[in-house]
């Protein structure tokens, strides 16, 4: 694959583009080059103040609406607000390791916020869908397991990084299989799964007990991985890059898969197990109540 930095994204005027979490970290810079390059970018975040000052930060046409991927109501009243096509979904938002929360509908914090919410968000906004659906995943789902009979942390002992680990797993699982039902619905629209490698952004500037990362253990971080904007860049490769096909699996592809150049990565035995995939999405339509429609958006639209 060629060389891909942020001067290689095409001109994206004329095209819309959600980012969700794109108040910091990855998906500031996520959304900050999609705007720079003409896209008109929706930044999707639960705190607003924090959203427009990021967007203070952009150039081009962005604008900032409230989303709470931990509340379903919340990702209907966007979904609903949203009126035009969307030519590029990048479901970017996520928690890492936090104590044992619930959302307000009751998920496993981690479960229902990085992967439930993103399955209920992009469900109800796929009628008008028109180009690409990216997930952000992690090297972390390599760990992960998914369990269906408690799949929110309610009959077993909560464990922070287990949990993390099975929502990252979730969105590879959940990528796999979106595009398959897009395949057979003869959809045109291709879902894509993407991962930072080891990125310095806010998700990894506390540890596992919320305490605030040393200077020297920042340092680490930045010899071993990559700054937000590097890390960006897997995102914004599955986006736009049109010589990848459906289904596929951008990170860093240097040493470990902590940092590099973006390209096709490898994912775990267990981020190919379809049936899984299978019972995973049945089990996430029983959880968020949410049916996708598969047709294509003009056909959905005059349904």
């Amino acid at each position: 694959m060629a060389t891909f930095t942020a001067d290689s994204l095409p001109d994206l005027t004329g095209r819309t583009a959600i980012v969700t979490g794109a108040n910091t970290g990855l998906g500031k810079s996520t959304a900050h080059q999609l705007a720079a390059h003409g896209a008109k970018v929706i930044l999707a975040v639960r705190d607003v103040r924090k959203g427009i000052f990021a967007a203070s930060t952009m150039t081009g046409d962005v604008e900032v609406r409230r989303l709470d991927l931990a509340d379903l109501a919340s990702i209907e009243i966007f979904a609903d607000g949203v009126d035009r096509p969307v030519d590029l979904l990048i479901n970017n938002a996520g928690l890492m390791t936090p104590p044992l929360g619930r959302t307000a509908d009751g998920f496993e914090l981690q479960l229902g916020t990085n992967h439930l919410g993103h399955f209920a968000l992009t469900g109800r906004l796929l009628p008008r869908i028109t180009g690409r659906v990216v997930t952000v995943s992690s090297i972390a789902h390599r760990s992960g397991a998914i369990n269906l009979h408690d799949p929110n942390w309610e009959r077993r002992e909560y464990r922070r990084f287990p949990a993390y680990a099975q929502s990252k797993l979730a969105n590879l699982l959940f990528t796999a299989e979106l595009q398959r039902r897009l395949v057979a619905a003869g959809s045109e629209v291709l879902s894509m799964a993407a991962h930072p490698g080891l990125a310095g952004t806010d998700l990894l500037r506390r540890d596992r007990r919320g305490r605030i990362v040393s200077a020297v253990e920042q340092r680490l971080i930045s010899w071993v991985g990559q700054d937000a904007d590097a890390g960006a860049l897997p995102t914004l490769r599955a986006a736009v890059d049109p010589d990848l096909p459906g289904d596929s699996f951008v990170g860093p592809t240097g040493r470990f898969g902590t940092r590099g150049e973006p390209g096709l990565v490898e994912r775990s035995d267990r981020a190919r197990d379809t049936e899984m995939a299978r019972l995973l999405w049945e089990a996430s339509e029983e959880l968020t109540g949410v049916r996708f429609d598969l047709r294509a958006p003009a056909a959905a639209a005059s349904a």
